[in-house]
């Protein structure tokens, strides 16, 4: 085993990612309660927009980190069963836990997004994401 592994690197700027992307969970969580709180202590107010707005980001922010988990394993060699969640090598046809049949093309395409898509390393788009909405209409108005 070598002692800087190029793969260690890849894989600590994937957990990187996906540790900023459950920051960012938590203060659209933060954001949802403050307006919702204060749609209940004025029922004149509708949040309904703002709400379902972060909503939406924060499921797109779960599927992310979901799709980082996945090349976490493939840079180990593993990949999940879609039956059971059982880590599996990279090889093999079947489950070893459940006997599930895997797709030949899954792996494949799977190396063919990993080949092209650099490990992620904070970008721009991510930063902007985290910044609440109250903030940016802030920036627009000055």
């Amino acid at each position: 085993m070598a002692l800087f592994d190029p793969k260690t690197k890849v894989i600590q700027g994937y957990e990187k990612a996906i540790s900023d992307k459950n920051l960012s969970i938590k203060r659209y969580y933060d954001e949802i309660g403050r307006l919702y709180y204060g749609q209940y202590k004025d029922n004149n107010v509708d949040v309904t927009k703002d709400i379902n707005t972060r909503c939406d980001s924060v499921t797109k922010l779960y599927r992310d980190i979901e799709e980082l988990k996945h090349k976490i394993l493939f840079e180990k060699g593993l990949k999940l069963c879609p039956s059971c969640k059982t880590e599996n090598n990279l090889e093999y046809a079947f489950c070893f836990k459940c006997g599930n049949k895997f797709n030949p093309e899954s792996a494949t395409r799977v190396i063919m997004e990993d080949e092209i898509t650099p490990a992620p390393s904070a970008p721009a788009e991510e930063k902007a994401e985290e910044k609440p909405a109250e903030e940016k209409a802030e920036d627009t108005a000055e």
